[in-house]
């Protein structure tokens, strides 16, 4: 199957396939009589596992660490177990920064008179180019 049909197959974009493809992620496609990417069975279940693993919010890099785990039918678990794991955590503290942010920014929503006035203490925060929260010695016009 050329490009476009492998892209319909997978939902990966043409556009990324040609990127995994020179990163080196997956094999570089057989080729056509007239050049065209052919490709494969093997090719198109690699695409669908790279899209997976994209979707689940693995990097490049520990993907192609997990394609060359998932390609060893010897390897040990233990060692996917400990990638799955560790992108938990690192999901999860991503997560607890985001938290973070929408509890600051909805801090100063509320604080923020959100009417004809300049005086806007999410200015006032943004520009003090502070971490966390508002300052406790920021006033708020109300």
């Amino acid at each position: 199957m050329n490009i476009g049909q492998a892209s319909r197959a997978t939902g990966v974009s043409t556009k990324m396939i040609r990127y995994y493809e020179s990163v080196g992620l997956i094999r570089p496609a057989d080729r056509t009589d007239s050049n065209y990417r052919d490709f494969g069975e093997r090719d198109v279940h690699e695409l669908q596992f790279i899209r997976r693993a994209r979707d689940l919010g693995f990097s490049v890099a520990e993907i192609g660490h997990l394609l060359s785990l998932w390609r060893d039918r010897d390897r040990p678990s233990r060692e996917v177990k400990a990638i799955a794991q560790k992108h938990v955590a690192d999901l999860d503290a991503r997560i607890a920064e985001m938290k973070a942010m929408a509890d600051a920014l909805r801090t100063l929503a509320k604080c923020c008179a959100g009417d004809d006035r300049p005086d806007c203490p999410i200015l006032v925060d943004l520009s003090t180019r502070q971490t966390g929260a508002l300052k406790s010695n920021v006033r708020i016009a109300r």
